[in-house]
């Protein structure tokens, strides 16, 4: 049974488990003790490595390039604000709930739904394709990174020069010490040469329309790094949990050497100044609200599976509330010293063009990082060294995310189908990266970029956004708060408060709708001069609603394959 009767009420217990009512000082205790014959679940090796997993799968490539650039858009330390009360009354709820899900039933994102409402189990297989999506394209930007780290092994870094094959004569190195060199529109960085014309060689491609050849270089860079992902979660959490305190921690180390030599740099004033200097008018903006809901939802990261199947590894009694909240703070907080490490380069940058540090500032993206952050590095004395460093924290920021994405997928697939997986995880996980790498050559080839911006636009966005409005109104409405916290309070020995239990039923879905509202439209996708027909926009909606549609479907077929009442369909199993 899934509960059993207490003077409170009904208390839920996980999956293979039982519980009795023992009397005891006029109190009634709840005894649950292991009575499934199933084979054991695999548990972490040490709560560090859950906290270094999720910290490390929270602490991503977004973190780095896109906090600092909403930030000073969004009126600099102004934007603190918003940032913040989304955290607290959006963002952190969400994470608490679902590392207590997944923690309390044990369960990957597809099979936990027959404990909590099984029409709503095409969430999970919605979920699924999502990571797949992201798979295809985020490694794609590590491959990048490794072609970077790759040519920094030199004396002069390749991207600091205009004398080499690839560039072009309106190549341009223009700093302060360069007194014979004058900058006009038509003038490029080599830096900017290098990463277009080199690296992703877009200049090959006319568009989505004709991609071109796969770059064999970067195939061989993408085959290394899934080569890294699949011998580091091929055997589940006893292996990445070991990796992560190399990959989750280096990336710390590297962030206070860059704050160090930043701080240190000529002109970082202006660019901390240019970060934080508050705009408070801009708080009356719509916008600037909604983009701290996104920032925030997207850094923490429910609704992609993660956070349920790193939770259900862990001890039944584990305090995963106190995780909730170290995690979710240790994420913000390196949001906003990245913050720093970016913007006292872009002053550097700015005091040595002679320019304003918002005309340094005009990307965001990996082109903050592969163009402006790269040149700023190049010409700084032991260019060498830092463009190591930088370009392997890029890496490692990267791994940990995708360990965590295919672990969700993973650990989905193994708990809906154990008979025939379980014992095939290894052969099972090596057919998952060869899909992902599969699924990834488009992104490889000359017009690569393009794709990789299509899938970054339009497969994550909504279709997240709503598949955890639904988590949150299957857990809160259907399944029942009430019935939630008293699974927590099973757990962990305290029934959560009215913030929390406020939070579940009404703020959080709040959020997410106003954030789904205010959805960008979007209608003018661009990349370098590449504007995107309006069928790419066609093509676009379809990718993203290819996994949400996952959700209706299976409700439609739950509906038509159950027997009963619409209520007793709806509730059948989550009440055994």
């Amino acid at each position: 049974p899934r509960s059993t009767a207490s003077s409170a009420g009904t208390a839920c217990v996980p999956a293979g488990v039982t519980g009795s009512s023992v009397p005891l000082g006029g109190l009634r205790t709840l005894v649950v003790q292991q009575t499934s014959l199933e084979r054991p679940r695999e548990t972490w090796s040490k709560k560090m490595d859950f906290l270094l997993s999720v910290i490390g799968y929270a602490v991503d490539l977004g973190n780095v390039w896109r906090f600092p650039y909403i930030c000073y858009q969004n009126g600099g330390g102004a934007f603190l604000l918003p940032y913040l009360l989304m955290a607290v009354f959006g963002g952190v709820p969400l994470f608490y709930m679902e590392l207590a899900l997944g923690q309390f039933h044990r369960s990957g994102c597809i099979s936990i739904w027959k404990y909590i409402c099984p029409i709503f189990k095409g969430i999970g297989f919605a979920i699924c394709i999502i990571a797949l999506y992201i798979a295809f394209y985020y490694n794609t930007i590590m491959a990048w990174a490794l072609y970077y780290l790759l040519s920094s092994f030199r004396r002069t870094l390749p991207w600091s020069t205009c004398t080499n094959s690839w560039n072009t004569a309106n190549c341009n190195r223009y700093m302060s010490t360069d007194h014979n060199v004058s900058w006009s529109n038509s003038s490029i960085s080599p830096a900017e040469e290098f990463y277009t014309r080199q690296v992703l060689q877009v200049h090959l491609s006319p568009g989505l329309h004709q991609l071109g050849s796969v770059s064999w270089q970067l195939a061989l860079c993408l085959l290394f790094i899934f080569t890294i992902v699949y011998f580091s979660i091929w055997k589940g959490v006893k292996t990445s949990g070991k990796v992560v305190w190399v990959t989750a921690t280096f990336p710390y180390l590297v962030l206070l050497v860059l704050l160090i030599r930043g701080a240190t740099l000529p002109g970082a004033w202006r660019g901390v100044v240019f970060y934080l200097k508050p705009d408070w008018e801009k708080l009356l903006s719509t916008t600037v609200w909604i983009d701290a809901a996104a920032q925030i939802f997207f850094s923490l990261g429910p609704g992609f599976g993660v956070l349920l199947a790193f939770a259900s590894y862990n001890p039944f009694h584990n305090n995963c509330y106190r995780d909730a909240l170290v995690t979710s703070s240790v994420n913000c907080l390196t949001s906003f010293v990245s913050g720093f490490v970016i913007f006292t380069v872009l002053g550097y940058m700015a005091e040595m063009r002679h320019q304003e540090v918002d005309a340094v500032a005009k990307d965001a993206g990996p082109s903050l990082l592969f163009i402006i952050y790269a040149e700023a590095i190049a010409n700084m004395p032991a260019a060498t060294f830092f463009a190591i460093i930088f370009f392997l924290m890029i890496i490692m920021l990267g791994l940990d995310s995708t360990f965590a994405g295919l672990e969700g997928v993973i650990t989905a697939m193994l708990d809906e189908f154990p008979h025939v997986l379980a014992k095939r995880r290894e052969w099972f996980v090596f057919g998952l990266v060869c899909v992902c790498y599969l699924g990834a050559l488009s992104t490889l080839t000359y017009g690569g970029a393009f794709v990789v911006k299509l899938f970054e636009e339009y497969a994550t966005g909504p279709a997240v956004i709503t598949v955890v409005l639904l988590e949150v109104i299957a857990v809160s409405w259907f399944y029942g708060t009430n019935r939630f916290c008293n699974d927590v309070q099973v757990m962990l020995g305290f029934y959560p408060g009215c913030f929390w239990r406020v939070c579940w039923v009404a703020i959080c879905p709040c959020f997410l709708l106003v954030m789904l509202q205010h959805a960008p439209e979007y209608t003018a996708v661009r990349l370098f001069n590449y504007h995107y027909p309006p069928w790419t926009t066609v093509l676009g909606y379809c990718i993203g609603v290819s996994s949400f549609i996952c959700v209706p479907v299976y409700m439609v077929y739950h509906l038509l394959s159950a027997r009963g009442t619409f209520k007793q369909v709806q509730y059948f199993h989550s009440s055994l």
